[in-house]
């Protein structure tokens, strides 16, 4: 069929077929099939927003979002549409029909694209441009085809073109190609990110765990995805034994630490000796674990600066993790006082003060130990114990020392200094 014909077959009918009965009734079918899915997502949603608040969220709420709206009534009104074609087309014209057809198909096919992006890229401005770009791709295929220059476009675009070897490349394979390897990479982000939502999420797992199925789940559907698109466009993927092999050797020379990193990273996840939200200690950095990539480690550290720490340093050098088994810690106060004070005293007022305050526990119980007996006054020191490290203990050690302070000047217990009491000698006449 050329392009004249196509254009008579499903526009040029529409002029002559105004205001016929035929029309009307297809018309009407057509209305009859748009209310009957609209009513029908209508019902639907209701009873997903019960089962929602019902179940408190879960994959029912997931299912009632805009975005699902408008993917459903297309997909809903397509099946309808073919039908009422089919029922239709042994009595009467069905021009209408084969219009709707292509024109719910191409609304699908925005529609499920955007459902995808929205999904997988964060809501910007590079968003919104690519569904731009999306929206005039498919509605400029869907005009080309509806006036039957859509094989010329093709056959345009095929003839310019270049060997590679064995393999012509044209223009069209390019595009497509091109095309081809974006969607199946970003509906394997897609996938990855329903795996993580919807069965990784609903697994007893510890975090780690988690975080590592995900990362090999997305690793696994982008790795399947590139080796879905490339026959697609008639690449033959045995040339990536050629790549592979290079891969090895560049891994064997100049991607050491590279591959250890990545290799040091899954295990660092699976073996779930450091977890997000672990206060840890590596090679002078102090932190908060707070992002575990698969090439490197982020601490946040107290003052707020974070260090982004390479996982092979995580795994071969040692890690003080003071959160592994649990997270209490204990804190050591040194204190001096003079011999003339009560000790009893001191001890019942330094009890007092870490009992008082909102991050000591009180089991472990505070406790007062009398180190030495110094050569200015006597050593003691406050022992207590945290739950919360990632809070620091300066501001802590702090607090405590102001409130001695305090209770020091209040109780006149004298706080030492070193001090020397020097006798002159009188001179001895010569």
């Amino acid at each position: 069929m050329n392009k004249s014909e196509h254009f008579d077959n499903l526009i040029a009918p529409l002029s002559a077929y105004l205001g016929n009965t035929a029309m009307l009734i297809e018309l009407a079918a057509l209305a009859g099939i748009a209310f009957a899915a609209w009513f029908g997502l209508r019902h639907l949603r209701s009873r997903l927003e019960g089962a929602r608040r019902e179940h408190a969220g879960g994959w029912h709420g997931s299912l009632t979002g805009s975005d699902w709206n408008r993917l459903i009534l297309p997909a809903s009104m397509l099946p309808l549409v073919l039908i009422g074609r089919a029922l239709l087309a042994p009595w009467q014209k069905v021009h209408m029909f084969n219009l709707a057809v292509p024109l719910l198909l191409s609304f699908l096919a925005i529609q499920s694209c955007f459902f995808i992006l929205r999904r997988v890229l964060e809501p910007t401005r590079t968003l919104y441009i690519v569904e731009r770009l999306v929206s005039w791709l498919v509605w400029g295929v869907f005009a080309l085809h509806l006036s039957g220059y859509l094989d010329d476009v093709v056959r345009a675009l095929d003839a310019v073109g270049f060997d590679v070897g064995k393999q012509h490349l044209s223009l069209y394979t390019v595009l497509i190609g091109m095309l081809s390897l974006v969607a199946t990479l970003m509906l394997a982000l897609w996938l990855s990110h329903t795996v993580e939502h919807r069965l990784i999420g609903a697994m007893p797992l510890t975090g780690n765990m988690r975080l590592a199925l995900t990362k090999l789940a997305r690793s696994v559907l982008l790795v399947l995805a590139v080796l879905i698109a490339l026959p697609l466009v008639g690449i033959d993927i045995t040339v990536l034994s050629v790549f592979g092999g290079a891969l090895g050797v560049g891994l064997g020379l100049g991607l050491q630490k590279i591959a250890a990193n990545y290799v040091s990273g899954f295990t660092l996840l699976l073996d779930q000796s450091i977890r997000i939200g672990d206060m840890v200690e590596v090679n002078q950095h102090t932190g908060v674990v707070k992002e575990i990539a698969t090439r490197y480690t982020v601490l946040r550290s107290l003052n707020g600066s974070e260090s982004i720490i390479p996982n092979e340093t995580m795994i071969t050098m040692p890690v003080v993790n003071h959160t592994l088994t649990d997270k209490e810690n204990q804190i050591m106060l040194p204190i001096q006082v003079a011999y003339s004070c009560d000790l009893e005293r001191v001890r019942a007022l330094l009890l007092e003060i870490a009992a008082a305050h909102e991050r000591v526990l009180e089991h472990p119980e505070p406790k007062v130990r009398l180190k030495q007996f110094g050569e200015s006054g006597i050593d003691l020191e406050l022992v207590i114990w945290i739950t919360d490290p990632e809070e620091g203990e300066f501001n802590l050690r702090s607090d405590l020392n102001w409130q001695i302070w305090a209770a020091f000047k209040r109780e006149n217990v004298e706080i030492p200094y070193p001090h020397r009491v020097v006798y002159l000698m009188p001179e001895e006449p010569a």
